[in-house]
């Protein structure tokens, strides 16, 4: 399995468990089973991916468009998502989900980046993009914690 197929199972991976396995499910009309071969890197199912529809449903619904942003980084594109998504986090326990997955995501990409001794361009950017992402939970975590404590 390539790089790039590795990373968009990764980002498909991380798109259906911000949605949540059992909500995926509901909107896709899929099945545990099957949202599963998306994004499993075994070899058996290395050539299968989500259909479009199904990734429509889930990023209207998901706090981040994973598979999009997946998708314009590997053809060096960029993707700006607006604030205020239906879906962003609406509790410091929620922030403290979503900062884990981004941290997971970015030493993710930091572990395949760094696998053959040598960090790209191609693979800093990514690596970038993952770091700027993981601020914006940040900043939206800090928000949070001051409304709180206000």
């Amino acid at each position: 399995m390539t790089k790039m197929n590795r990373y968009l199972k990764k980002h498909t991976e991380a798109l259906v468990k911000d949605v949540g396995v059992e909500a995926a499910c509901r909107l896709t009309g899929r099945s545990k089973a099957t949202l599963g071969r998306y994004y499993s890197e075994s070899d058996e199912h290395a050539d299968r991916y989500m259909p479009l529809d199904a990734v429509a449903s889930l990023e209207a619904a998901a706090s981040f468009p994973h598979v999009t942003q997946a998708l314009a980084e590997i053809n060096g594109n960029s993707l700006e998502v607006a604030t205020g998504r239906k879906g962003n986090a609406t509790s410091v326990n929620t922030n403290v989900v979503a900062l884990a997955q981004r941290f997971a995501m970015l030493m993710g990409e930091y572990n395949q980046s760094i696998a053959d001794g040598v960090i790209t361009v191609t693979e800093a950017k990514r690596m970038l993009s993952e770091t700027l992402e993981l601020q914006k939970v940040l900043v939206e975590m800090k928000l949070h914690l001051e409304d709180e404590t206000a």
